[in-house]
C-alpha cells in the first residue's frame, strides 16, 4: 500500500506504487498478471475526470488482460477481493484507489443516528465511542504507513473534540485520505490463503432496516465466511474492522460473532480488542487512524494481516496471528465483505 495522506499523486500513480510494492512481495512480474480488479469511485468530482479506470490500467502497465472494475463506495477494495478471488486465473491482481481530498464524502449524520439508536438500546456511552478511538490511534502511531503515525491522540482530546453530528464527535469520524493498496492472488503455492469469501449486500438506507444496531449484511457475511473456512469467530487471532465511526467498531465486534449483541462495549472496555488483548482489532490504525480512502480501504485491511501473518507488523506485531478476519462495509451496512485468511503451517 502506499503511505495514506495528504500526498498529491494522481491516482495512477498512486496505483502503480501500490502495485509496484505487491508484486514484488509476491515474486512477481507484470508480466504474470493474467487478470485485474480494480475498484475506485467515480472520479469525475476530483479533477480528474476518470470514470473508464479499467483503460487507465491498461494503459499504466501496457497490458491488454481482463480488467473488471467493482465498485461498491466504502467496501469496494473487500468486494474486489472477493470478485477476483472467484475468477479463474493463475495470477490477479487487485487494486483499490481513492483521491478524496477534494471531495469530503462523509457521511456522519446517518451513523449518528445509527450510534443513537445503539446507545438506547444497549446502554453504551461516548466514552467507550472514545476507547476505540484511542485503541486505533494508539495502534496508528506505530504504523509507518497509516496518516496518524508518529501523530499522539490523547484519550482527552477525543473526548473533548467538537460534536459533529451529535453524539459523534470529530474524532469518532474516520479520515479522508489519498491512498492505493493492491494485492495478488496467485494458483502458486504461497504462505497465505483465503479460506472464506463471501459478499452480501443489503438495504442502502439505515431507515429500512428493522434493527438499526445490527447489520444484517455483516451478520450473514461473517456466516458463510465461517462456513467456507471451517473455523468459528473464537478462532480469529487478529481481526481488520470497518471503523468509518467508532460505534460501527462495536456493532461489529457483535455481528462478526466476536461477543453477544449490546457487549461489544465490554470488549472494548476490557482492553479485549488492543495490541495485547484477546483479540487485536484494527491493529493498523483502522480507517479511524490509518484513513479511509474509500476503495483502498478493504486492500489496506488485507495488507495489515499479511504483514501480522508473516510477523512482518513491527511495534505493532500481535502474537500468534496465524487466522485472520477482514470486514469491509459500503454504506451504512449496504455492502459486506468478510474474508478470513489462514498462514500455512
Amino acid at each position: 500500500m502506499t503511505k495514506f495522506g495528504a500526498q498529491t499523486y494522481t491516482s495512477q500513480e498512486l496505483v502503480y506504487q501500490a502495485t509496484l510494492e505487491a508484486l514484488e512481495d509476491a515474486d512477481s512480474r507484470m508480466e504474470d498478471i493474467d487478470a485485474i480488479v480494480v475498484s475506485a469511485v467515480d472520479t469525475e468530482s476530483n479533477g480528474e475526470r476518470q470514470r473508464g479506470f479499467g483503460s487507465i490500467m491498461s494503459g499504466i502497465f501496457k497490458r491488454k488482460v481482463p480488467i473488471v472494475t467493482s465498485s461498491a463506495v466504502c467496501g469496494g477494495g473487500g468486494a474486489a477481493l472477493w470478485t477476483a478471488n472467484k475468477l479463474d486465473y493463475d495470477n490477479v491482481l487487485v487494486v483499490g484507489v481513492e483521491r478524496l481530498l477534494t471531495e469530503g464524502l462523509i457521511f456522519p449524520a446517518q451513523n449518528a443516528l445509527v450510534a443513537q439508536q445503539y446507545m438506547l438500546k444497549y446502554g453504551a456511552t461516548t466514552d467507550d465511542f472514545a476507547l476505540v478511538a484511542y485503541k486505533n490511534h494508539q495502534n496508528a502511531f506505530l504504523n509507518p504507513k497509516a496518516r496518524f503515525y508518529g501523530k499522539k491522540v490523547t484519550l482527552k482530546q477525543i473526548k473533548k473534540s467538537p460534536v459533529v453530528a451529535s453524539p459523534l464527535r470529530l474524532f469518532d469520524c474516520s479520515l479522508s485520505v489519498n491512498g492505493a493498496a493492491a494485492a495478488i492472488i496467485t494458483k502458486k503455492e504461497t504462505d497465505i490463503s483465503i479460506i472464506g469469501s463471501s459478499l452480501f449486500v443489503d438495504r442502502l438506507s439505515t431507515f429500512e432496516s428493522e434493527d438499526m444496531t445490527s447489520w444484517q449484511a455483516t451478520v450473514l457475511a461473517a456466516g458463510e465466511a465461517y462456513r467456507q473456512a471451517g473455523v468459528a469467530p473464537d478462532d480469529i487471532d487478529v481481526a481488520e474492522i470497518h471503523d468509518a465511526f467508532t460505534p460501527v467498531e462495536l456493532i461489529s465486534y457483535e455481528d462478526l460473532g466476536f461477543c453477544k449483541k449490546g457487549e461489544g462495549k465490554n470488549l472494548i472496555r476490557k482492553g479485549a480488542t488492543s495490541l495485547n488483548g484477546k483479540l487485536p482489532v484494527n491493529t493498523s490504525g483502522g480507517l479511524k487512524a490509518k484513513g479511509h480512502p474509500i476503495s483502498a480501504t478493504g486492500l489496506a485491511q488485507i495488507y495489515e494481516l499479511a504483514k501480522q501473518m508473516r510477523r512482518q507488523a513491527g511495534e505493532r506485531q500481535v502474537s500468534n496471528a496465524n487466522i485472520a478476519l477482514a470486514q469491509n462495509i459500503g454504506g451504512a451496512g449496504s455492502t459486506v465483505a468478510v474474508h478470513i485468511l489462514k498462514k500455512a503451517g
